[in-house]
């Protein structure tokens, strides 16, 4: 199977992306007032929607299947995430 950088790239990035929704989450959690609670949701629910936008884009101009699927998995996951926030 040939290296290809784009798809080990969006793994990557899909990992990163992961671990700063799970981090952001945990500091909703425990932030002080509700004020400074809706504003961290707010900007968490704006990066998962670019971060959506971004995979999107990503996934038309994927041509390799599997390369198709994971960007599949993470609108999914994205989608999953925006609808907890809500």
């Amino acid at each position: 199977m040939p290296w290809d950088g784009d798809d080990l790239a969006g793994k990557m990035e899909e990992n990163l992306e992961r671990q700063q929704a799970a981090a952001e989450a945990r500091a909703i959690q425990s932030s002080g007032s509700a004020g400074d609670r809706d504003r961290a949701r707010s900007a968490q629910i704006e990066s998962l929607r670019l971060s959506r936008s971004r995979i999107t884009g990503q996934l038309s101009r994927a041509t390799v299947p599997a390369h198709r699927t994971m960007l599949e998995r993470a609108l999914q996951a994205i989608d999953d995430q925006i609808s907890k926030q809500k």
